[in-house]
């Protein structure tokens, strides 16, 4: 079935001011199903990580804001490659993380050639809770 979200998301993957993208959402509605899509169909390969079922991943982002020190620990976790412009990277299930989802700014500043998607069920909850970007 072809969903008209997925032309929104090449259109955020090909655009030179690509930003790290939140998806929120209720639960239950195929936020990680067309994430995944998505990267299957327009990545070489995705990286996925489901801060849910994966407690350990949120360590990660509470020792340090340094980007390349994450992407190292995640990959060493997860034993998953994440190459710029080539992996899609999904974060699912950051409702529960304010940590992961502040992460995006030093995405943003200082990694814009990564690819980030960020998935979460009331996630809009959890960004009113929290200072992003000050």
């Amino acid at each position: 079935m072809e969903r008209f979200i997925l032309k929104k998301l090449l259109d955020w993957k090909n655009s030179p001011y690509r930003k790290p993208l939140i998806l929120k959402g209720v639960r239950q509605v195929g936020k990680t199903w067309i994430l995944k899509e998505f990267g299957r169909r327009c990545y070489e390969n995705t990286a996925y990580f489901n801060f849910d079922e994966n407690e350990e991943y949120k360590q990660f982002f509470e020792t340090t804001k340094d980007v390349d020190r994450i992407l190292q620990n995640l990959m060493l976790a997860s034993g998953q490659k994440i190459l710029p412009e080539k992996t899609l990277i999904i974060f699912d299930e950051v409702q529960d993380c304010p940590k992961v989802i502040n992460s995006m700014k030093y995405f943003c500043e200082n990694a814009p050639q990564y690819h980030v998607a960020c998935a979460g069920s009331l996630l809009g909850i959890a960004l009113a809770k929290l200072p992003l970007f000050q």
